[in-house]
């Protein structure tokens, strides 16, 4: 007889850090993080920046501001993380 085991998601999604450069959408800030990555074959490290749409509920942060990022459920169609802090 097979059992059933539930695994409890315990994971809570990424969490990042970045700089809000943009607050113009209503409940919506737009977060940059910077990472180094290490270039595969010559070993140099170099930064790249991505950009991310995060909910922002009280419309609290502007630009310029530090933030946390979490990944949750798709809130619309672009947005796909939440500010934490």
């Amino acid at each position: 007889m097979k059992t059933k085991i539930q695994k409890e998601k315990t994971n809570k999604g990424s969490v990042l850090k970045g700089v809000v450069v943009s607050d113009k959408m209503d409940k919506t800030v737009v977060v940059s993080v910077s990472r180094f990555v290490k270039h595969p074959l010559y070993g140099k490290f170099y930064k790249i920046s991505k950009k991310y749409k995060a909910h922002d509920e009280e419309n609290k942060y502007k630009i310029g501001d530090s933030v946390e990022i979490i990944e949750t459920k798709p809130i619309s169609k672009d947005k796909r993380f939440k500010v934490v802090q």
